[in-house]
């Protein structure tokens, strides 16, 4: 390996050599790439820069600090958790995909220039689409076409900021960015379509759950934790961050609530995830954005091992509603005891990932005077334990037995859910490791009385409220239903509204051409009339009256000259 050789590239071109290899050698081919991308990045020194000049501009396409290096990381462990997950997959289209789709994500957080960022952007929308369509239901299609125009129409929209970026300052480096700018805000928009902001998350909640099952987790993995880098890298301190943050830890509690796919909720869950990264970010501190960085780890492994789970129990019963399922513990307990873990990571119980990098983000926002802010967040906490920590595991395998009698999940579905609990143990056991490659020095205890006492008192309150509200009747039953998100604006009202405009203009047009037809005949038949071979004006006239109209003329003309 080279120093120069970005980590991600390894994986790209894993991706494309794969047909290549025979079909029983690519599962331990596959296996191989992404500890060869780690072991390459392991090489390369903290602050290492390496430029090329293409057509008059310089192109930073290996940057390496230790952000970068920290999300290279876990999207390293991310993509080796996840090819073990897929082992059994024989799809060679998803394979080639999810590498492509793994290495340009990783290579883009190496990029130190907008244009080097937009090429891996862009490569990251087209792969991943394809872990959506090989589900081949009509719904993935759909889901997926949508996911598409969106995920290129921020790569467009990015290329227009840099655009303008680069016209009025010279310069298209990846640095702080800020919103004083028409390109800045422009590129900002950019990546808030890719972190999913509120009414610009619908794809989210739409294309994950109509993913195939091993691509799902590698999705949750890469896209919107990319955009966290990506704005922790261009925007850190931008106040208006924390709101938005704010915003996207609450809303989605309701939809996760009410939903029945347990895939979806998941979704809405990672929503709400990120949206602590968001306002970490706003904050824009060292500990906020150690914070935003450690939690972005934690989290692509504890959204993993969920989205696992509920993968593995999508493929042995058919389906992910929680109204259709229940009583698995029987038939999968290893899946049921891996996803608990995953639940109760996601939901910051003390001793596992989620305690020790959540409250980062929060002593952060209450250390800065964010008040309302901090309820908000205290507030969105003890949601994510009602819809993540109790709901998914409840209704997937406790709740009423649906009858399902099946087997345990695939060996190596186990061995990638089982590497995963361990890590969100350790982290939340023993989280100094992950501590000393955070961005910025940091001295942290998480587990003091306080913090510890504080915790657990939300979350059994949480567990109470939820076991009242079972009890009462009063919590929404797991249904078949519909539930109407922002996207309904866009999937349905917009189309409609067009819909009947288009046709209020085409009856205009048909009115106006009956009037034009009706001119247009009547027309004619005067002029038929009148110059037709039969009309007046055809017809010869006596010379006697000829003679007389002249006459006439010739009166009128001399009168009104005297005159």
């Amino acid at each position: 390996m080279i120093a120069s050789l970005t980590p991600g590239l390894i994986l790209v071109a894993g991706g494309l050599l794969l047909p290549l290899v025979p079909a029983r050698l690519r599962n331990p081919f596959m296996l191989l790439l992404p500890l060869l991308g780690f072991w390459q990045l392991l090489q390369i020194p903290d602050g290492t820069v390496q430029t090329l000049q293409v057509m008059g501009l310089e192109l930073t396409h290996l940057r390496v600090d230790r952000l970068s290096l920290l999300f290279g990381y876990i999207f390293h462990l991310a993509a080796f958790l996840s090819v073990i997950y897929a082992f059994g997959l024989k799809d060679l289209r998803q394979q080639v995909a999810a590498l492509i789709y793994a290495g340009s994500a990783i290579a883009a957080l190496f990029a130190g220039d907008l244009l080097t960022l937009f090429i891996y952007w862009e490569l990251t929308a087209i792969a991943s689409v394809f872990l959506i369509w090989a589900r081949g239901t009509e719904r993935a299609f759909t889901a997926g076409m949508r996911y598409l125009l969106v995920q290129v129409a921020s790569g467009v929209i990015l290329l227009a900021g840099l655009t303008i970026r680069y016209a009025a300052t010279d310069s298209i480096a990846f640095g702080p960015i800020g919103l004083d700018s028409a390109g800045g805000v422009l590129i900002f928009i950019a990546f808030g379509i890719k972190c999913a902001f509120p009414l610009l998350h619908n794809w989210l909640q739409d294309a994950y759950p109509e993913a195939t099952i091993t691509g799902t987790v590698f999705l949750s993995a890469f896209t919107t934790k990319l955009a966290v880098y990506a704005l922790a890298r261009g925007y850190a301190g931008t106040e208006m961050l924390i709101w938005i943050g704010a915003l996207m830890t609450a809303f989605p509690i309701f939809y996760a609530v009410i939903e029945n796919d347990l895939r979806r909720v998941l979704a809405y869950s990672l929503n709400n995830q990120l949206g602590f990264m968001v306002v970490g970010i706003g904050v824009g501190t060292e500990l906020a954005l150690n914070g935003t960085a450690a939690h972005a780890f934690a989290h692509i492994l504890y959204k993993a091992l969920l989205f696992m789970s509920i993968g593995a129990v999508l493929l042995r019963t058919g389906t992910a509603n929680g109204s259709q399922l229940g009583g698995l513990y029987k038939s999968m307990p290893w899946t049921a005891a891996f996803c608990i873990i995953g639940a109760a990571s996601i939901s910051a119980f003390p001793l596992l990932s989620g305690f020790v990098t959540k409250a980062l983000i929060m002593s952060a926002t209450a250390q800065n005077g964010y008040v309302w802010v901090s309820l908000v967040l205290l507030f969105a906490s003890a949601g994510v334990f009602h819809h993540s920590g109790i709901k998914i595991p409840y209704f997937a395998f406790f709740a009423h037995d649906a009858g399902h009698r099946v087997k345990e999940a695939p060996p190596a579905m186990l061995v990638a859910m089982g590497i995963t609990a361990f890590l969100c143990v350790a982290i939340g056991v023993y989280p100094a490791p992950l501590y000393a490659i955070l961005p910025f020095a940091l001295d942290y205890a998480p587990y003091t009385t306080t913090h510890v006492v504080t915790q657990m008192q939300l979350l059994l309150f949480s567990a109470l409220a939820f076991a009242v509200l079972m009890r009462t009747g009063i919590y929404p039953p797991e249904l078949r239903s519909t539930n109407l998100d922002s996207d309904w604006v866009y999937r349905r009202a917009l189309p409609a509204v067009l819909g009947a405009l288009g046709r209020g203009l085409g009856r205009i047009s048909a009115l106006g051409a009956k009037i034009v037809g009706w001119a247009q005949r009547h027309g004619n038949a005067r002029l038929q009339r009148h110059y037709g071979p039969e009309g007046t004006l055809a017809r010869s006239w006596p010379t006697g009256l000829m003679a007389l109209w002249v006459a006439i003329m010739l009166v009128v003309s001399l009168v009104l000259y005297y005159i």
